[in-house]
């Protein structure tokens, strides 16, 4: 027989599931899950136009304000911030349940070893991210990818670094580490850990094409077995912040000037 102590504490961490599972909820529609929402209508678009696939184009950061320089920069620094916003806010709700982002390993403490595992990370991944986006494009799978259309200002390059480091910050934050930690509190195997965030991160690289989704799932998977073997979500962060910086910055100065990179 059940004892009433025994019913309280499952009741009341039925209670404390179904909160953790409304946060995830909430964490994911004021960021990431949005952004695979958007990315499925805008891959809708793509299917349902009268051009190839192969034909269109995806820009990652473009202007916004053309021919308004000082605005257009002052909107780029705005987005930036505020996308960062949903990690400010994990950090809340981890220090609320006596965490921090330390938790998830984003601090600086072996920023050393953090930053030569993420570059070797970013050596690795880069390098085959670039042949698969290249046959994916040439199978026609896959949008042409043009990673920035900003003026040829002084802020171009430095936005587009922050760009990169905004973006793997709020995606490693968030979709490797709190993700996959609220749903192992939740009881979730490793396995469906890494497919719900693998998938995720698929999910909102789909306005790319097919080969950007399928491509993101596998790097989801290879992160979030490196962030069981280390701990630390910072290596990543890292490994990310390398691989979008040598995307934007590069792609920004090689499109059209070299034949066989897609724009």
């Amino acid at each position: 027989m059940t004892s009433s102590t025994d019913s309280a504490g499952q009741v009341d961490r039925a209670t404390a599931d179904s909160v953790l599972v409304k946060e995830v909820w909430l964490v994911l529609a004021l960021s990431l899950g949005a952004s695979a929402v958007s990315a499925l209508i805008s891959f809708t678009g793509v299917l349902t136009s009268h051009h190839p696939i192969g034909d269109q184009t995806a820009v990652i950061v473009g202007s916004r304000a053309p021919g308004r320089p000082w605005l257009d920069l002052a909107w780029q620094v705005f987005a930036i911030v505020t996308a960062l916003v949903p990690v400010a806010l994990v950090a809340h709700l981890l220090a609320r349940g006596g965490e921090s982002l330390r938790t998830l390993g984003f601090d600086r403490r072996d920023a050393v070893r953090d930053l030569g595992r993420g570059a070797a990370v970013a050596a690795c991944v880069g390098g085959v991210g670039l042949a698969f986006y290249l046959a994916a494009h040439a199978s026609g799978v896959n949008l042409a990818v043009d990673p920035a259309q900003l003026p040829g200002t002084w802020w171009r390059v430095p936005v587009l670094i922050a760009v990169a480091a905004q973006n793997a910050v709020l995606e490693e934050v968030i979709v490797l580490g709190y993700l996959t930690r609220r749903l192992e509190q939740l009881g979730w195997s490793f396995r469906r850990r890494t497919t719900a965030s693998a998938v995720l991160r698929g999910s909102y690289h789909l306005y790319q094409g097919l080969g950007g989704f399928a491509g993101n799932v596998v790097m989801g998977v290879l992160f979030c077995h490196l962030y069981r073997r280390w701990g630390r979500v910072m290596p990543l962060v890292a490994a990310h912040t390398l691989i979008d910086v040598v995307a934007l910055v590069g792609a920004t100065y090689l499109i059209g000037k070299v034949g066989w990179l897609p724009g």
